[in-house]
């Protein structure tokens, strides 16, 4: 199945490319620009960009990293000072004296 119109790149050579990343290299972070690299083309108008990357999400070999390290920091909503420290503000700086 072509998944690139502008460049004709395949859901295969996709498949193939990643493959042969993750044999070069284990802990290689494979991305589209290093797909499109390895390939020897460049990604063109960006259409293809959801396709894409769901073609590289079923290949077997990517290797996501765990979802601990994709996971961001919960934040407080209930939090009235945003994080920042006691005292952030000059006025509070003063009356704190």
């Amino acid at each position: 199945m072509i998944v690139c119109h502008c460049t004709q790149i395949s859901d295969h050579e996709i498949h193939a490319a990643i493959e042969w990343m993750r044999t070069a290299d284990p802990d290689t972070i494979i991305t589209p620009g290093k797909i499109y690299h390895a390939l020897g083309k460049r990604a063109d108008c960006g259409g293809c960009m959801p396709l894409f990357l769901d073609t590289m999400r079923h290949c077997d070999s990517l290797g996501v990293a765990p979802p601990i390290l994709r996971a961001k920091p919960a934040i407080k909503k209930d939090s009235q000072d945003e994080g920042r420290r006691k005292g952030h503000r000059i006025s509070q700086r003063r009356a704190a004296v």
